[in-house]
């Protein structure tokens, strides 16, 4: 069977994430600027080869300082490390619409194997007669595991910066001719 390429529809992904500030609110963000492929036999999913990488300098949280400090080496070190990146070692399907992929994610240099609950759209023919594919994924990681220490004690007790960091993550593929 033939292998199809389906490329990232930026205009209908979003990679978001949710950290919790001073304990009790979250802080959104998201990456502007990113890539995916996904590789798979004719239009069947299951084991597809999925990559992602995005560029720490496109991170926005709508707040300029913010932003800044997370570019900075106290976070993503995008100087040293301009991209988080996420190759996937499996994608299988858990049942109707409900997959899991597992692989590693790398962040400032860091490697370390992450698992998420997928739910899969579906094939879907756009009206401009484009073969499209959904995905969601959420999940949550813990910042520290790639040595996203940075924090500051609160005088009510507490840390500013939450450790458990929410993906929220809607991507849109184009099969490629």
């Amino acid at each position: 069977m033939a292998t199809t390429k389906w490329s990232i529809d930026p205009t209908h992904s979003e990679i978001g994430f949710k950290v919790k500030h001073m304990m009790f609110t979250n802080v959104s963000g998201k990456f502007g600027t990113y890539d995916a492929t996904i590789t798979t036999e004719g239009n069947d999913f299951e084991n597809a080869a999925i990559e992602f990488s995005a560029d720490i300098a496109s991170v926005d949280t709508a707040n300029a300082d913010r932003d800044g400090h997370l570019r900075s080496a106290d976070f993503f070190d995008a100087e040293s490390n301009p991209k988080l990146t996420f190759k996937a070692s499996s994608f299988k399907k858990i049942d109707d619409g409900d997959y899991e992929i597992v692989g590693d994610l790398t962040i400032k240099g860091v490697s370390k194997e992450v698992k998420f609950p997928v739910e899969f759209s579906g094939i879907m023919t756009d009206p401009w007669g484009n073969t499209k594919v959904g995905l969601s994924i959420e999940g949550k990681i813990n910042r520290k595991d790639w040595g996203l220490n940075w924090n500051s004690a609160l005088e009510t007790g507490g840390v500013l910066v939450g450790e458990e960091v929410r993906l929220n993550i809607e991507l849109q593929f184009a099969k490629q001719a």
